[in-house]
């Protein structure tokens, strides 16, 4: 049977959220936000590992303490300078125990919300699959389309469009193949499309949203504390 890892780069300073404290590190319902990126991982009784990619040049991780996090979180301060370096870097860590036919879980640090029951559905329904995929939830907004003066220049149909999320779940060798080289892709799904194969997409909701804005801080706050109150 396949085992199942995680990695989580967090190598950026989030420069669309702003101020001087990267935007993983901005406290969230007591914790630094990383934490419940990484804490849903950690605690999933199928991942067996997880590395954080963290810069070379990071000064916030080690002012925090990550104890209870447990045995399976591994730090490693090789984050590159996009996002697939940083993911392929953390590949490379991941060498020493992942085989080709293992399965990596990719999730941004950014995204705190994502529940166990949507990391169970999403292993669940991939764990056959020839491809692997990702968490996503289908365009419910009508979607504009602006000119270079920020009007309305078209409508766009959404009829098929899906929002993708995190976590995205590909096999260790297919990955390791996809990301040799640094790519302009913003997600590993993009890099698995760009080398002919089709993803599958998972339906998770709304509540595994990317804080990208402090005011995605203050809604994140709520969908945790509203879980914490639910025992959840």
């Amino acid at each position: 049977m396949p085992n199942y890892y995680a990695i989580v780069p967090a190598a950026g300073s989030g420069s669309r959220f702003g101020g001087e404290t990267p935007k993983q590190y901005q406290m969230l319902a007591g914790q630094p936000l990383i934490y419940h990126s990484l804490a849903v991982l950690c605690h999933h009784p199928r991942i067996e590992r997880v590395w954080v990619v963290l810069s070379p040049e990071d000064r916030w991780w080690r002012q925090h303490d990550w104890t209870s996090l447990g045995y399976k979180l591994e730090t490693i301060f090789c984050g590159g300078a996009t996002r697939s370096a940083s993911v392929r870097n953390g590949l490379d860590a991941a060498a020493t125990a992942a085989d080709d036919e293992d399965w990596v879980l990719v999730h941004d640090a950014a995204r705190p919300c994502l529940s166990q029951a949507m990391l169970t559905a999403l292993c669940d329904e991939l764990a056959d699959d020839p491809v692997g995929g990702l968490l996503a939830v289908p365009v419910a907004d009508t979607l504009k389309r602006a000119d270079a003066g920020e009007r309305v220049a078209g409508t766009e149909p959404r009829d098929g469009l899906w929002q993708a999320q995190t976590p995205q779940m590909f096999r260790y060798g297919l990955l390791t193949r996809v990301l040799v080289e640094p790519l302009a892709s913003t997600d590993e799904a993009s890099a698995v499309e760009a080398a002919g194969f089709r993803p599958k997409l998972v339906q998770g909701d709304a509540s595994n949203l990317k804080v990208t804005y402090p005011v995605d801080l203050r809604l994140a706050e709520l969908i945790l504390l509203a879980r914490m109150q639910r025992g959840q």
